[in-house]
């Protein structure tokens, strides 16, 4: 069982940067990929970026490549989301997950609650 808790979000302008982290649970956070996602209001949800359980290999949805970063500390069972250049369609509940298999399909079995990122123009 993992257990993942969000922090980070708040209201940011247009241009702007945040730093989301995830913290979480249980002694196996290494062996498991992560990932974020973002699901805007009335939208569905949208895969962001994945990184491999020892942090080596990324992935990146095309919105977001060049613009968002996403690393982990497995020392400190975390993973993060860079966001830089920010717009306003990025506002969103974000969301991370942790998921088993290949970095370039996991499938996702644990999920935080999210945190919401909300972008003005």
């Amino acid at each position: 069982q993992v257990q993942l808790a969000e922090s980070g979000g708040g209201l940011v302008q247009a241009g702007g940067s945040l730093r989301l982290s995830c913290a979480a649970s249980g002694r196996t956070f290494s062996s498991y990929a992560m990932g974020w996602f973002r699901q805007a209001q009335g939208k569905e949800r949208e895969f962001l970026a994945a990184i491999s359980g020892n942090g080596v290999s990324t992935s990146y949805a095309d919105s977001v490549t060049g613009r968002f970063t996403i690393s982990r500390d497995n020392a400190k069972n975390m993973v993060n989301l860079e966001m830089n250049s920010l717009k306003p369609e990025d506002t969103a509940v974000y969301y991370c997950a942790a998921g088993v298999g290949p970095i370039v399909a996991p499938e996702y079995v644990y999920w935080g609650q999210g945190t919401q990122v909300t972008v003005s123009s």
